[in-house]
């Protein structure tokens, strides 16, 4: 079928051109907001070879197309329907109202992390490559490669330095982004970051080891510390939030021709009080609570707490919550030097994988169920594990439960050796470069773990037809 009519035959299938009320398009994903989503022949839908999967979430139904080919797609979805295009943000803004307080807030903290995820994640790449550069014995019996080829070392320090970057001004980031997603001046955003961690400010690190030192600028009888907040997250956003709304505030009622001379500063005099006043040291106290609450947890029950956060991950990611650890992760990352979750909850991307590959063996009749798993795999395996959950793992459900199950074993074993990473890095295969040498041969037990078990209950739930899956063996 062509192109034209396998996307003619999209449209019939969630309702007809009248339908559709706006859409927009991701990496993978067709998404569209409907008038009426029961209109939708999900069944029909995924018949059609263009189709990876379809799923509906915080006011979107979404098209799991591929990457490359979702570009074509919805370019003649646009001439077919006419329909209104819209970008990702501005399709987010359309449906944000819909959902509860959490969810909400779920897609606040993802609006803001995803847009710097990859400078977070390019750096815990180069932390990785640096990782294999300067530790010995990965290259040489006791030695660095660094030791051996010394040319290198001036390399390495570079490379070091860029790495460190994205950590040591993490809170410009994360300022910059906020601001664009609460509907500030991004540059102002970036300012703000600036200033919390100038380097006039004792460092957060410091003032960790030696609060007695810190001075204080007196105002009028109020003592305001000064203290960074390097590697910090919650305050950032937080103080984010009030450099907006104040700024908006003053441009309700200060003309267009005065707002380049006082709209910025006090905007950034206002918001900067209040952050290192109140809200910083109120926040900074809570995220440092957050941080030391769960390590405690995976340093009294690392067996528990692992399995445990194996067990959710993979719910987590359908609904969103997952971006709440990313913070955590981030917060890790630039208050401690490394992260615990990333690399104990990287066990669901590899099962998430390794069930649809198991799946490609199971759908014997259906070819077009067999091509999805594929290149759901491969998908995964690549760090993108949104193909493998949808299309496959999620409609069949007992892979799905085996991801859970086989995630949390493995998520257990490596808690328990205490695995480390440098930072949050890429997903997939790749993922062990972000982990310290020292714990790889544990990291590689653990995801062998989680293979072994994640394939192992997928083929023995399908045989015993544990979950009622007759309907399902039979369409096989």
């Amino acid at each position: 079928m062509e192109l034209n009519n396998q996307v003619s035959s999209i449209i019939t299938n969630i309702g007809g051109s009248n339908n559709v009320s706006n859409v927009s398009h991701c990496v993978t994903r067709l998404r569209l907001v409907l008038v009426n989503e029961s209109l939708i022949n999900k069944e029909a839908l995924e018949e059609n070879e263009l189709v990876k999967g379809t799923f509906s979430a915080n006011g979107q139904f979404q098209i799991i197309i591929g990457p490359g080919l979702v570009e074509k797609v919805f370019n003649e979805f646009l001439n077919q329907t006419g329909a209104q295009e819209v970008s990702k943000d501005e399709l987010k803004n359309l449906t944000s109202n819909k959902g509860n307080i959490l969810q909400k807030g779920i897609r606040i903290l993802a609006d803001i992390f995803i847009p710097i995820l990859p400078a977070i994640v390019a750096a815990g790449l180069l932390l990785g490559l640096n990782n294999l550069l300067a530790n010995p014995g990965i290259f040489f019996e006791k030695k660095s490669l660094l030791d051996v080829y010394t040319g290198w070392t001036g390399f390495a320090e570079f490379i070091n330095v860029i790495a460190n970057t994205a950590f040591t001004f993490l809170p410009v980031l994360i300022a910059w982004s906020a601001s664009r997603k609460f509907g500030g001046s991004p540059l102002l955003g970036i300012v703000l970051g600036l200033l919390l961690v100038h380097p006039s400010l004792m460092s957060a690190y410091a003032y960790a080891e030696n609060p007695s030192e810190v001075e204080y600028w007196s105002l009028f009888g109020w003592d305001i510390y000064k203290i960074g907040y390097q590697g910090q997250v919650l305050p950032v956003i937080f103080a984010t939030w009030i450099l907006t709304w104040f700024e908006k505030k003053l441009k309700k009622f200060i003309p267009d021709n005065l707002q380049l001379l006082f709209v910025a500063p006090f905007a950034l005099v206002f918001a900067g009080l209040l952050t290192f006043g109140i809200i910083g040291p109120i926040t900074m106290t809570g995220s440092n609570w957050i941080t030391d609450g769960i390590l405690y947890l995976f340093d009294v029950t690392p067996v528990i707490a692992g399995a445990l956060y194996g067990l959710i991950s993979a719910p987590l990611v359908i609904t969103g919550m997952h971006h709440i650890f990313l913070g955590v992760n981030l917060q890790m990352a630039g208050t401690l030097g490394y992260v615990t979750l990333w690399p104990i909850g990287e066990t669901v991307t590899l099962a998430q994988g390794a069930a649809a590959f198991t799946m490609f063996f199971i759908l014997k009749q259906n070819k077009k169920l067999k091509g999805v798993s594929l290149t759901a795999t491969l998908s995964a395996w690549l760090g993108v594990t949104e193909p493998a959950i949808y299309g496959i793992n999620l409609r069949f459900r007992y892979p799905f439960i085996a991801v859970m199950i086989g995630s949390a074993l493995g998520s257990a074993f490596l808690a328990a050796e205490g695995v480390k990473a440098t930072s949050v890095g890429v997903g997939g295969v790749l993922s062990f470069l972000s982990v310290y040498p020292e714990f790889w041969s544990s990291y590689f037990i653990g995801m062998s773990i989680t293979f072994v078990i994640t394939v192992t209950l997928t083929f023995v739930f399908f045989k015993t037809n544990l979950f009622n899956l007759n309907k399902t063996k039979n369409s096989l």
